[in-house]
């Protein structure tokens, strides 16, 4: 069992400090948040003991789970993994890439674990129709949200594209070679909504489209890949498969068959696969805890993490460059 403590117990903190109670490997020892309401709150829900400050918090446990906003994640991570302590580290995994890459270097010197919260790689629809991925060359995605002041403190990039950037990154084994960006502020202080294309080496193209001041709610993928087409809908939970097939009979109502013109037969055929409701949060923490205690790799590395800091800081920068023009 692992002794673990959370920093942050705002909205998400909330929920990780409730997810983290029920999983058997976890032994929640406390949490720490200056701020009185947030503390009181949990206090009420969780009955758990609110430390005096974070170093308390730390010197007490194995691990820290880090859900503060993110202008802290590198103060924490740094002094937790300074004391020898596994962090979970909420993403981004830090405002810059200076900091992402620090920590990450930190992390090897130290020999703890990290993983960053990219929860969308635990979003059941994505992980239903991962053995389907193979070799993408082309993955368009809009991720709309309405808005909600809480996350202001950060652009759009760093909010919500952040998720979208770190699957197309863990999809597309190739380096980025090209990114083209814009954006604009509309109600916030900070790009709200932006638009993103990405060029990799291997060929693949990634269109990114992300704002949080839209009105309906959208997270939506799409892949395209030699003889496939996959549709991944994050928000409701459903997957469209729909792959080519030489020359074979149709196997259901959904299957049919077309000829080309060169004579040539196939059969498209469409899968909606069965997607079984798991919570994400829940998923990820417990791949932590699994990672600390059988010494494994985490999920997501503080690497990975890093990656998606960098994409995501080049493309602030891009976008702000059209503001200076």
């Amino acid at each position: 069992m692992v002794k673990i403590g959370v920093l942050g117990a705002g909205h998400l903190g909330k929920i990780h400090i409730e997810q983290l109670l029920n999983i058997s490997t976890a032994q929640v020892i406390g949490f720490f948040d200056p701020n009185n309401e947030n503390a009181n709150l949990a206090i009420e829900k969780f009955g758990i003991i609110r430390f005096e400050n974070e170093d308390e918090l730390i010197d007490a446990c194995d691990a820290i789970d880090i859900v503060t906003p993110t202008i802290f994640h590198f103060e924490l991570a740094i002094k937790a993994i300074k004391k020898g302590k596994h962090v979970f580290i909420e993403k981004p995994i830090a405002q810059t890439s200076i900091e992402a890459e620090q920590i990450s270097k930190m992390v090897q010197e130290a020999n703890v674990k990290c993983q960053v919260g990219h929860v969308e790689r635990f979003n059941p629809a994505f992980v239903t129709a991962k053995p389907f991925l193979q070799n993408p060359l082309f993955i368009e995605v809009h991720r709309l949200a309405q808005f909600n002041p809480r996350g202001t403190d950060v652009s759009v990039v760093f909010d919500l594209m952040i998720h979208d950037l770190d699957i197309v990154l863990s999809l597309v084994n190739s380096e980025v070679k090209r990114i083209s960006a814009s954006g604009v502020k509309v109600i916030s202080e900070t790009v709200d909504i932006a638009n993103v294309r990405l060029e990799f080496g291997n060929g693949c193209v990634a269109n990114i489209t992300t704002s949080r001041i839209s009105l309906k709610n959208m997270r939506k993928m799409r892949i395209f890949q030699r003889d496939a087409y996959i549709s991944i809908d994050f928000l409701n939970k459903k997957n469209e498969i729909v792959r080519i097939k030489p020359d074979s009979e149709p196997t259901s109502m959904l299957d049919f068959p077309i000829e080309l013109n060169n004579g040539i037969k196939k059969t498209i055929t469409v899968e909606m696969p069965i997607i079984e409701s798991t919570n994400a949060i829940r998923d990820e923490l417990i791949l932590f805890l699994d990672a600390i205690i059988n010494d494994t790799p985490t999920a997501v590395s503080a690497d990975e993490g890093s990656t998606a800091v960098k994409i995501a800081e080049e493309i602030l920068r891009k976008i702000n460059n059209l503001f200076e023009e």
